[in-house]
């Protein structure tokens, strides 16, 4: 399945999309995908439910409606930082030899063609494309990496939008130059592991302003979705709805010769094979 939530920020409502262009309205069914809804099986109970008005034709057209993130707004959001050894590189750091773990603030989270604004005081607001990951039960001590299989809910696209002087330049951990408002834009939809062949093999790209900034592939993670989830149960308590951004591959603007930040005016799209695209505009400070 492919979860989509439609209407004005804090009034979305949940969908399942079940055509390029056209989705089932199952508000009646879900509050909302949130903690509950995952903690509870709403996914398998969810399917039914489809598939009935799929077969009564209580099938809707997309239109223009706004997308919201998929998710509603998670316990927590957790990072993982130089997941690509070829990001590391570009970046000048040694691969890791275990995840680098560190937050957003969840509050983050928008749609995935919302305006991404730049902070005040900022001078150095880049973008990362990054597979995503869903948690869909609550999770603590996996006692394999296979057992974290069954703790997933489903795949984003996340833009992991940051601000590299605040991260790095400011003292502290990283999550200063991660949390600032509208700093994770994602969706369009989340897609369940069953509709993806190989979460190893995904394609993942970016442009800024039409021009092809990133490419990638998850065959080049260090650490890949299961082994990620199954290493996070090992140290914190993984809540249904959480998300996971796994990472970015090379193309960020710190890296390239001479560095290249976010302007108010730029466009960014940006898009994982199977898991939707996403396009949002820069603005300026508040």
């Amino acid at each position: 399945m492919k979860l989509i939530r439609l209407g004005e920020p804090g009034n979305e409502r949940p969908a399942v999309l079940v055509d390029a262009d056209a989705y089932v309205d199952v508000s009646d069914e879900v509050a909302d995908y949130d903690e509950a809804f995952f903690g509870w099986g709403g996914l398998a109970r969810l399917a039914d439910v489809v598939a009935s008005r799929v077969a009564s034709g209580e099938v809707e057209p997309l239109g223009g409606q706004r997308i919201g993130a998929p998710i509603a707004r998670p316990h927590q959001i957790l990072c993982i930082g130089l997941n690509y050894s070829d990001h590391a590189v570009e970046t000048g750091q040694r691969v890791p030899a275990e995840p680098i773990l560190f937050t957003k603030s969840p509050n983050t989270l928008i749609g995935p063609n919302d305006d991404v604004r730049i902070p005040r005081g900022s001078t150095k607001t880049d973008w990362e494309v990054e597979l995503g990951i869903v948690i869909g039960s609550r999770t603590s001590y996996l006692d394999s990496i296979a057992d974290a299989a069954g703790a997933i809910a489903g795949y984003v696209v996340v833009n992991d939008v940051s601000e590299r002087a605040f991260q790095t330049e400011r003292g502290g951990q990283w999550s200063k130059g991660k949390s600032a408002e509208t700093f994770n834009p994602c969706g369009p939809w989340l897609v369940t592991p069953d509709e993806i062949d190989d979460v190893g093999r995904l394609r993942l790209w970016l442009d800024v302003n039409g021009e092809r900034r990133q490419r990638g592939s998850t065959e080049f993670m260090i650490f890949d979705p299961l082994f990620l989830v199954h290493y996070l149960s090992q140290f914190l308590v993984l809540e249904p709805g959480d998300l996971i951004n796994t990472g970015t591959p090379p193309g960020v603007g710190m890296g390239m010769q001479p560095p290249q930040f976010l302007q108010p005016g730029d466009v960014i799209e940006l898009g994982v094979d199977g898991l939707g695209t996403q396009r949002q505009r820069v603005v300026g400070p508040r």
